[in-house]
């Protein structure tokens, strides 16, 4: 396991001279719109980061060529790619992999919505969430910071605290009275924030009894219970939350009914730290140096390559890649020496990178880039760029659905602009079987789910072209699943022909499929497999990539 987590600040002060200007400014930017929930338009961008619009414009450039931003005309958004450089702490982290199970299982158990936190700075920071699905529900998302004197595993982190580290709280309680800067924190009025002595109380009551209550503290009604979980060499690795609410429990009655059961899971959680063996190191990616070079002479003055080769640096990281030397870090990228010493004392400047003498290390600040909001986003937010993408490129309706029951659900959509299209609104449910998404997600069951929907499945003609013959269907999901796209002409209803392919999780798994649907006039059946095809795989494709990011350590709802 890498170190523990110790409540450092970033260095105070100016930056080394040898700081990458244009970096820390593409970090001022992802800050700002991580802070603004995700997106901003250029002039509000403007305006919160002082830059000048010029500048401003080679830097969203830069970042959307990355992918890590969205530029719509006058808007500017966080895109699902960006969730790769918090993926990279987390990965090299290890506690989400080697932890989430046991807190999904005790979220199942006890119904009620489990966290793991991290000290950073002055702050607790989520790196995991189950959360229960109901009307009153926990909204934070990993990456979420709070002030430690707001929170159960704040109580915990602090008993830890030095000197020096109640000293920066200080520093910042005094800038930060009300904790305007924590923007998952909801609003504070003066006085409702403890003061120091009754932090240092609590803080020091937590220490010495191994556990902490919130009781309405980061807001009313929210009441948690939290243990810290420590490392096989003592340290703490992190805190383990229990979190409810007083229409369910008291904070006094969480404690009295389920202690015992998050101490169990804690120490569950120990034994897989202590037995955890040291895993292989990831292989390298591909070094990203070449590719910053092609783009800087396609795209010219508008790319600031500086700031794409310190952001370059931080997915150096990763499983088994938790610690690495500056060596180490210039041959994952393919960057020289020089540039990537300049971005690594850039990162430490920030406080995204901690330099142990000589050997580098994340920091859970990397999750305030953007990882908050996008790790809230939902599959159809996830494909609608994609959809609209594809839309304008074959100038017909697409979709996305998945599988409900024995039904196709629609979940997202974008319509074509014609006279005559293909009109079905988001929520729409069609039979499976009649359907190219429906046949899509057919296929990719196992066979024995398969064969399972053509016993029970209530099969009819919708048309004259619908196929009802149950052994046809059987041999028709499995030339799907042999070529990887479904076909349907006039089945779902007259003239109507439709062509669908998979979109898969991390695991390969068929979770959605994303379809083009047009009039029978608009192409033959060849066509749209020499036409469509490419197209809708490559969105496809797309929508896949994305997931998999998004979906690593975060939950991508359906729906």
């Amino acid at each position: 396991m890498p170190p523990p987590h110790t409540a450092t600040a970033p260095h105070a002060g100016s930056p080394p001279a040898e700081a990458v200007e244009p970096l820390m400014r593409g970090i001022a930017v992802l800050r700002r719109l991580t802070d603004s929930d995700g997106g901003l338009s250029l002039p509000e961008l403007e305006r919160a980061t002082g830059l000048v619009r010029s500048t401003l414009d080679r830097i969203t450039g830069t970042l959307a060529w990355l992918g890590y931003l969205g530029v719509d005309g006058r808007d500017v958004h966080l895109a699902p790619r960006l969730l790769e450089l918090g993926n990279a702490y987390l990965a090299a982290l290890r506690l989400p992999d080697l932890l989430g199970p046991c807190a999904r299982e005790l979220a199942r158990e006890l119904d009620e919505s489990v966290s793991l936190a991290v000290p950073d700075g002055d702050g607790i920071r989520f790196i995991h969430q189950t959360t229960r699905r109901r009307a009153l529900s926990v909204s934070f998302c990993v990456g979420d910071l709070l002030p430690a004197e707001c929170a159960a595993p704040g109580l915990l982190t602090a008993a830890d605290w030095s000197e020096r580290d109640w000293a920066h709280w200080r520093r910042r309680r005094s800038a930060d009275p009300l904790a305007r800067g924590f923007p998952a924190l909801p609003p504070r009025e003066a006085g409702q924030l403890a003061t120091q002595a009754e932090f240092a109380a609590r803080a020091r009551r937590a220490g010495e009894q191994g556990w902490a209550l919130d009781d309405q503290l980061v807001e009313p009604g929210l009441v948690a219970l939290s243990v810290p979980v420590r490392d096989p060499a003592g340290g703490l690795a992190c805190v383990a939350s229990l979190v409810s609410h007083t229409s369910r429990h008291s904070a006094e009655d969480l404690h009295r009914l389920h202690h015992p059961a998050l101490r169990a899971a804690v120490g569950e959680m120990q034994r897989r730290l202590r037995e955890a063996p040291h895993p292989e190191p990831a292989p390298e990616g591909p070094r990203r140096a070449p590719a910053l070079a092609v783009a800087k002479r396609e795209l010219g003055r508008g790319f600031v390559e500086s700031m794409a080769r310190g952001l370059t640096v931080l997915t150096a990281f990763g499983a088994g890649r938790e610690e690495l030397t500056l060596a180490a870090v210039a041959r994952s990228t393919g960057l020289a020496r020089a540039t990537a010493r300049r971005a690594l004392l850039t990162l430490a400047h920030l406080g995204y990178v901690v330099d142990d003498a000589g050997v580098f290390r994340l920091t859970p600040r990397v999750l305030s880039l953007g990882y908050p909001p996008l790790s809230r986003l939902t599959l159809p937010q996830l494909a609608q760029p994609h959809l609209a993408a594809l839309t304008e490129r074959v100038h017909d309706s697409t979709s996305v659905a998945v599988l409900d029951g024995d039904d196709v659900r629609y979940t997202a959509r974008k319509a074509t602009k014609r006279i005559m299209s293909v009109e079905i609104t988001v929520g729409t449910r069609f039979p499976a079987y009649a359907t190219s998404m429906g046949r899509v997600l057919l296929a990719g069951l196992p066979e024995v789910e398969r064969l399972a929907y053509l016993d029970r499945a209530d099969i009819k003609a919708l048309t004259r072209h619908t196929v009802t013959d149950r052994e046809k269907l059987a041999a028709l999901l499995d030339r799907v699943a042999e070529t990887g796209y479904a076909l349907v002409d006039e089945e779902l209803e007259e003239g109507v022909r439709s062509m669908a392919v998979p979109v898969a999780d991390g695991s390969g798994r068929a979770v959605a499929a994303v379809n083009v649907a047009m009039h029978t006039g608009r192409r033959s059946m060849e066509e749209c497999v020499t036409q469509i095809l490419p197209e809708l795989r490559a969105a496809a494709d797309a929508i896949t990539a994305d997931l998999r990011i998004a979906g690593r350590f975060a939950r991508v709802s359906a729906t």
